[in-house]
């Protein structure tokens, strides 16, 4: 069973205390882990890459593809996710572990819009074109109601991430975080406003030093950054130091984690059974 974490609505008062009242009018959403080298879920296949479902608006969205098809495929038939299901699929950048389950997905039936960078090599975008419409995004805007990108961010690696508007605040979800994690979590709040309820996916901090995380971890709490589920390329010290600094809030991630946020009128209660989560803000 896939364990539910549902973030509630007396969490609002505290939201309102934190962020001087701001609320983000958003959407009840979604968000299932389908692939990560991280594991969380004991029957699902663990490999080196990242993708997520997420389900908003009555749409589903696959937010990157991992690294291996078969894998995909078997991890999504797990969860109960048929391929065909998947109208849109959106690629945060050109590496092999987020790209490589795409062409598996499109022979199990699925015929879904991909949205891509245009920096994308032109022959990966012409073999896509075989199959599906592609579309190439340069700048932030809103791909689907809700749910935003911030468009291409970095110079040695460019990379875009998602926003989802929620009636928590911004969910921030990152394939590798290339550009910088916490520079992604500001242009989320420069675009959009609003608390930062959930920062999600590869924070790309494998190797980075302790300063250097605990420098990120001051910056998303200037940033106002209320949960953390970090994974794939994240890292075990940066794991380490988060959960000293963000404690209860650091939500435990990995292949079949699911993060439930409920609209505001929402008023499930059921917490992860892994990593109980209580309704306080961090620090």
């Amino acid at each position: 069973m896939i364990s539910k974490i549902i973030l509630f609505s007396l969490f609002l008062l505290s939201l309102a205390l934190s962020f001087g009242g701001e609320k983000v009018d958003g959407k009840r959403a979604t968000i299932t882990v389908v692939y990560d080298n991280q594991p969380y879920r004991e029957d699902l296949v663990t490999s080196w890459g990242f993708s997520a479902l997420i389900k908003v608006d009555g749409q589903n969205i696959l937010f990157d593809t991992g690294g291996e098809g078969k894998i995909l495929i078997k991890n999504m038939r797990k969860l109960n996710i048929p391929p065909k299901g998947i109208e849109l699929v959106v690629l945060s950048h050109n590496h092999w572990d987020h790209t490589g389950g795409l062409l598996e997905l499109i022979r199990e039936g699925a015929r879904p819009k991909v949205i891509l960078l245009k920096s994308f090599p032109d022959k990966f975008k012409e073999e896509m074109r075989r199959f599906v419409k592609i579309e190439e995004i340069t700048g932030p805007r809103e791909i689907a109601p809700g749910v935003w990108t911030t468009g291409e961010m970095g110079s040695t690696v460019i990379e875009q991430s998602l926003i989802i508007k929620t009636d928590r605040g911004l969910i921030v979800i990152t394939g590798c975080a290339h550009p910088g994690i916490a520079s992604i979590v500001a242009k989320a709040k420069e675009l959009l406003g609003g608390p930062i309820y959930l920062v999600m996916g590869g924070f790309h901090l494998r190797g980075s030093s302790e300063k250097e995380i605990l420098e990120i971890a001051k910056e998303f709490k200037k940033l106002g950054v209320i949960n953390l589920a970090p994974s794939h390329c994240t890292g075990d010290t940066a794991l380490s130091i988060f959960s000293r600094e963000f404690g209860k809030h650091l939500l435990n991630s990995g292949v079949g984690a699911q993060f439930i946020v409920e609209d505001e009128n929402g008023d499930k209660t059921e917490t992860d059974r892994n990593h109980p989560f209580t309704l306080q803000k961090p620090g």
